[in-house]
């Protein structure tokens, strides 16, 4: 399976069910009552955090989740059953952003799930509206729509230690020494195709995650090469390791070259803990380990980061530099207070006046507000009586009054917010 680290999906919540419109015929009752049941309401979507999940792959042909639809209601009081719920596995660490860019959702932890389209609440059957005034009402509520919305996924791993390098700097040995991972491993630039992960066991009681990211080179900030597409997975990590190949030209520009795509993609990672590691030393006298040593200090930012000579085919200094990860992350856990992801406004919320007019135009009154657009999404504007129930509300709700005000004159319209119109 191809690893797919981003996809864009429509997501469709399943709508609520119509009310029913049903009258009692029974042997021996000659005047039966409404009885119409309510409808079901709509399933919901909702993202589902799990393990079990390593890619958005998933989402490379499956474009649209649909919820179902509630059921409409029928006689003898008899509700319309309720949409089952669509729950869609995805990895954790994905983040899900509408259109505009707004968080609906950060997936972070297993079994973690959060609702992305809230389904439609079912419509009232007749026998809802039974009254003195009305006692044979001939209506039902419309179920309301489901949410819809235009949902990008982006998965951003989650892991306590990034590797980082130049193409070669041999990160995948180094993850495939310390760890049970085993990550594809060659003599050429760009082996590392895809983010490789391992647990690296620190001890009986702790471990740490690792993520061997795709070599950098200059440029993959701006998209060159293959680091451009992986460097979000360096986002979560609590710490960085540079991986600096000891047989490299220049050690100290290697890490310059990195550490300035980590800052040109992101500012903050330039602020993010780091320890650099000269790998492939087996075999080099101290002179030379030391003269590596002092040109990459004069470039350290910052000047206390420590260096790490080790050999990932010998094992010579692995131990220290996963014991000193261990310590650096721990350090950083304790300074960075997490803060909750913005989540979602799910519903509108109610604005203090609860609905507005718009000046007329064409002698039409358009008319909006949360509440009132509720309840003209729950109307049967082909049905007599339901129209006549929802000028009632506006009525009791004072807007007919201040319609009147503003000179709305018989045979004037009244539209409310485009999802119905209303001759005065």
């Amino acid at each position: 399976m191809n690893f797919i680290d981003q996809a864009t999906v429509s997501v469709e919540a399943g709508n609520g069910g119509d009310g029913g419109v049903s009258f009692r015929h029974e042997k021996f009752i000659s005047r039966g009552g409404p009885d119409g049941g309510d409808g079901g309401n709509g399933g919901d979507v909702i993202l589902r955090a799990s393990y079990n999940q390593d890619s958005l792959a998933t989402f490379r042909y499956t474009k649209q989740l649909h919820a179902e639809h509630g059921a409409p209601g029928s006689g003898r009081r008899k509700h319309g059953k309720s949409g089952a719920d669509l729950v869609v596995e995805v990895p954790v660490g994905t983040e899900a952003r509408d259109d505009s860019g707004v968080m609906v959702a950060d997936l972070i932890e297993d079994g973690q799930s959060e609702i992305v389209a809230l389904g439609g609440r079912g419509g009232f059957g007749n026998a809802h509206f039974v009254s003195s005034r009305r006692q044979a009402p001939n209506f039902a509520e419309k179920g309301e729509p489901g949410q819809s919305l235009q949902l990008n996924l982006e998965l951003k791993m989650l892991a306590d230690v990034g590797l980082v390098g130049l193409p070669n700097a041999g990160k995948s040995t180094l993850l495939g020494a310390i760890s049970h991972a085993h990550p594809k491993v060659a003599d050429y630039p760009f082996t590392t195709l895809n983010p490789s992960v391992g647990v690296v066991d620190v001890d009986q009681k702790s471990s740490l995650l690792f993520a061997d990211i795709p070599g950098l080179i200059e440029g993959a900030a701006k998209g060159k090469g293959l680091g451009h597409d992986f460097l979000r997975h360096i986002e979560r990590t609590s710490l960085i390791i540079h991986v600096i190949d000891a047989y490299t030209k220049d050690v100290a520009e290697a890490y310059e070259t990195v550490r300035n795509e980590l800052k040109a993609y992101n500012p903050d990672l330039a602020k993010r803990p780091e320890i650099v590691a000269i790998n492939k030393v087996e075999g080099l006298d101290e002179e030379i380990t030391s003269d590596l040593v002092a040109s990459l200090k004069r470039v350290l930012k910052p000047k206390s980061t420590r260096i790490f000579l080790i050999s990932s085919r010998s094992g010579q200094g692995l131990r220290d530099l996963v014991f000193a990860a261990k310590a650096a992350k721990d350090k950083a856990a304790k300074q960075v207070k997490p803060s909750a992801p913005e989540l979602f406004e799910y519903r509108l919320p109610e604005s203090k006046s609860r609905w507005s007019i718009t000046n007329p135009a064409d002698n039409k009154y358009l008319i909006s507000g949360t509440q009132i657009e509720r309840f003209a999404l729950r109307t049967d504007f082909n049905n007599e009586q339901a129209v006549s129930r929802l000028m009632d509300i506006l009525r009791k709700l004072g807007v007919l009054r201040a319609l009147v005000k503003q000179g709305i004159k018989p045979g004037d319209k009244i539209d409310i917010a485009g999802k119905g119109e209303i001759i005065y």
